[in-house]
């Protein structure tokens, strides 16, 4: 009985003992985390000494009664069970039998497209097809994924514009090429139109196509191949003395009052107007549709209507002089609204309003503003410590979309500089406003009028490390596409497009990741699916580009400077450009 009772007092003992050693552990690290805050207290590497003496006698005189009331040798070690651990080794992927160029393929999805799309420039359409635009070659009313036009097979081009009834491009020549139903209805194939002008870029309207020349030179045509055969042709310039020959098919040139050196350098369509920006930073705006004069106030001129216009041609140029104090930069039209920004990241807005997409807020009794109106943006940032700018604007059907720099100052409320000693940092933000009850918007919401703008989460705050750089750094918006119901962006994400001989088999390149949303009715968004998306999502790469890799990790991407998009009217097309 003695020697049970001794044992239980040593046991007692020993879990005093480390009770006692537990609280003094947690004591010296609250003492060692206080200290790196108050390094000049003293207390905290004298306080220890004694409770730990005390400590080390106590658990020595419970051994010693232990050991004296047992009298049996030390306790023997009994080994530790080994355990039997399964490891799971990943299969290398890399096949021996293929060269370092298809090992790399089959490992990523992204190389596969790099090397496909630099291989093959051309054009992806997908979409309506009921009019033979997406794929001339097919009778299939819809074209559920991204295919090849075959006649733009290995071709640049310098613009594309489609709409669910016809298409036009602009080849690396310069030359006009026009193809679908819209266009003619026994001819399916694209057969170039206007020639020798060397155009740049091309809008479309309701029923003509807006183009531009290198050299500043603006030309309305009908869409119509029966209308460019039937209407009034021009007479060309030449080189020969004495003579001036008919273009071959009827168009009209657009031109406005010019100064001095002065030339348009970009042009923005909605359905009935055109917009034209020059070089001084001056604005123009003009019919552009041969049976609906605009009358939702797109032209921007205040009391302008059928009614009210001045003598002379319909759709002669008229310069919005109310913009006169400032430099215009971008343009960007919807069907029936504008969107115009300045040098100074000045947002002005006119024309139809009645979904919002002005943002300025809706007013029933005023649907239509007809003269240029600054967008307010105040209270887009609820913290008075960032300083905004907006960088672009685009603009599609009856949804708008800026782009904005914030950045956050050194001192705000948000700023963090006591914690962390960085710069002060810039969010990249996307605000959309319009209607969206077709998901247009990106917002995640079916939202039927949205008269203030709205941030896209998806589309903002996104960043990335740059390794060149040695920081984190925001990520752009290299482009915004604007349909008639849905939307596309492509971000400004690093990309590795070039391996080296002596690199890796693991050293794949990539391009810029695309996002889609909105309307799906024709399929345009090519998910495959026909259901609408409220927010923006990655779609599969093109069927064409076969690679082994996880599906679940492919994506559309485009090569950076050498592919861009374009949402039209239920059609969606990816083109190459020469960078």
């Amino acid at each position: 009985m003695f020697a049970r009772n001794t044992r239980r007092q040593a046991s007692a003992i020993s879990g005093l003992s480390a009770h006692l050693f537990k609280a003094r552990v947690h004591s010296r690290n609250t003492t060692r985390s206080y200290s790196q805050k108050t390094s000049n207290s003293p207390s905290g590497n004298q306080g220890w000494i004694g409770p730990t003496v005390a400590l080390v006698g106590t658990f020595t005189l419970a051994s010693a009664a232990y050991l004296y009331t047992n009298k049996e040798p030390a306790v023997k070690q009994i080994p530790a069970r080994s355990m039997k651990v399964a490891v799971a080794v990943e299969e290398s992927r890399v096949d021996d039998t293929l060269s370092k160029e298809q090992n790399r393929e089959a490992l990523s999805t992204q190389h596969a497209q790099v090397r496909n799309m630099s291989d093959n420039p051309g054009v992806y359409a997908w979409g309506a097809n009921s009019h033979r635009v997406v794929d001339p070659d097919s009778s299939e009313t819809i074209i559920r994924s991204p295919h090849r036009i075959r006649y733009f097979e290995g071709r640049y081009l310098r613009d594309i514009k489609l709409s669910e009834t016809s298409g036009a491009a602009v080849t690396d020549s310069g030359d006009l090429v026009q193809w679908g139903k819209g266009f003619s209805e026994s001819e399916f194939q694209p057969v170039p139109t206007l020639k020798g002008k060397n155009l740049v870029s091309i809008s479309l309207s309701r029923d003509r196509i807006i183009a531009l020349s290198s050299g500043g030179n603006v030309y309305s045509i009908p869409i119509s191949k029966s209308d460019q055969e039937s209407g009034p042709k021009p007479r060309e310039t030449s080189w020969i003395p004495f003579r001036s020959p008919r273009s071959h098919i009827s168009y009209r040139p657009l031109t406005p009052q010019l100064g001095l050196g002065e030339k348009v350098t970009s042009i923005a369509s909605g359905l009935e107007h055109v917009l034209l920006l020059t070089s001084a930073g001056r604005v123009f705006s003009a019919a552009a549709a041969t049976e609906y004069y605009p009358s939702r106030g797109q032209l921007g001129v205040l009391g302008l209507t059928w009614a009210t216009r001045p003598k002379g041609p319909v759709d002669r140029c008229h310069e919005i002089t109310s913009l006169k104090n400032f430099k215009i930069q971008k343009i960007a039209s919807g069907d029936f609204h504008s969107l115009l920004l300045d040098k100074d990241g000045r947002v002005f807005v006119f024309g139809d309003n009645s979904f919002g997409q002005l943002g300025i807020g809706y007013d029933p009794t005023t649907p239509v503003i007809d003269t240029p109106k600054q967008l307010p943006m105040k209270g887009l940032y609820s913290s008075k410590g960032w300083a905004t700018r907006v960088t672009n604007v685009a603009a599609g059907g009856y949804t708008s979309f800026l782009t904005i720099d914030a950045q956050r100052a050194e001192g705000s409320p948000d700023d963090k500089s006591d914690l962390s000693p960085k710069p002060a940092s810039v969010s990249v933000d996307t605000w959309s406003f319009g209607r969206g009850i077709h998901g247009a918007l990106g917002t995640g919401k079916w939202t039927h009028i949205q008269d203030r703008p709205s941030k896209v989460k998806a589309l903002s705050g996104l960043s990335e490390y740059d390794e060149k750089a040695q920081k984190v750094l925001p990520i752009h918006l290299v482009q915004i596409a604007a349909g008639a119901t849905h939307a596309a962006a492509v971000l400004g994400n690093n990309s590795h497009l070039r391996t080296s001989k002596r690199s890796s088999v693991a050293d794949t390149t990539w391009g810029q990741d695309t996002l889609w949303w909105g309307g799906n009715e024709s399929l345009q968004l090519g998910t495959g699916k026909r259901s609408n998306i409220p927010t923006p999502t990655h779609i599969l790469p093109p069927p064409d580009i076969v690679t082994s890799a996880n599906p679940d990790e492919s994506r559309f991407q485009i090569l950076p400077g050498q592919q861009r998009i374009e949402c039209g009217r239920q059609v969606t097309a990816v083109y190459s450009v020469k960078s």
